[in-house]
């Protein structure tokens, strides 16, 4: 069957953002949405957050702060600013929120593609996925065509070629080609980090075979605000202004 996926990742309770990739989504006629980890931590929605993505996606794999505010990991290598978000966030969301949380897979795959939040060689250890060597590892671990992922906020696209030469992709759309895999980092709908403040998410069309990572933009200052009234560390929602 050909269809028109959407995958996000890295909402990071920011409903502002999200609700602007949603509304840009109902114009793209996708067919299944996917999440690839982090619905939570730093902003001030989590739950809000959590129930919307709920009833779109079709899968939704384990995020690190998912994890972390759920209880199911350490929170001691995260930076002071996320640990007062995941701790923040697990005391503002309700049992069902953190077990539904806590209950989330490290990777999906179905026919189409595979879906992890860091990388597909290590899943459970959370590594990014920014260089070369990483890509290999992901890559290595493959069976198909994609794979989808996040955590690093950073969107781009990796492509490894028949001949087995692997490299980072500058532009935003793909066309895929027959004995080619592509690693997409769809980027974040809630705190982009590549240096453009406005929500990242990523539209894979198998029947076009073109894989395409697009751009929402949306009320930043008002989830900037919401984060300093929430009494979240400011720097979380200044981030936010400038995409880093």
């Amino acid at each position: 069957k050909r269809l028109r996926y959407a995958i996000f990742s890295d909402v990071h309770s920011n409903r502002e953002a999200l609700q602007a990739v949603l509304k840009a989504l109902e114009e793209e006629q996708v067919d299944k949405y996917l999440c690839a980890g982090d619905i939570v931590g730093y902003a001030a929605d989590p739950k809000e957050c959590i129930d919307m993505v709920k009833p779109f996606a079709e899968a939704v794999v384990a995020g690190n702060h998912d994890w972390a505010s759920a209880g199911m990991v350490a929170i001691d290598y995260f930076n002071p600013f996320a640990k007062e978000a995941v701790l923040w966030t697990t005391r503002t969301l309700g049992k069902q929120d953190i077990s539904f949380l806590g209950s989330l897979q490290l990777t999906y795959r179905n026919e189409d593609l595979t879906m992890v939040h860091g990388t597909l060689d290590e899943p459970e250890e959370f590594n990014y996925l920014v260089d070369e060597h990483s890509a290999r590892l992901t890559f290595g671990a493959l069976e198909g065509r994609g794979c989808f992922l996040g955590h690093s906020h950073i969107a781009g696209i990796v492509v490894k070629d028949g001949r087995g030469a692997v490299r980072y992709l500058k532009e935003p759309c793909v066309a895929i080609e027959d004995n080619s895999q592509y690693i997409v980092n769809v980027g974040s709908v809630g705190q982009p980090r590549d240096g453009d403040p406005r929500a990242a998410y990523c539209v894979y069309d198998t029947a076009e075979r073109q894989i395409c990572i697009k751009r929402a933009g949306y009320d930043v200052e008002r989830a900037r605000g919401k984060i300093i009234e929430a009494g979240l560390p400011a720097i979380l929602g200044d981030r936010l202004l400038s995409g880093r």
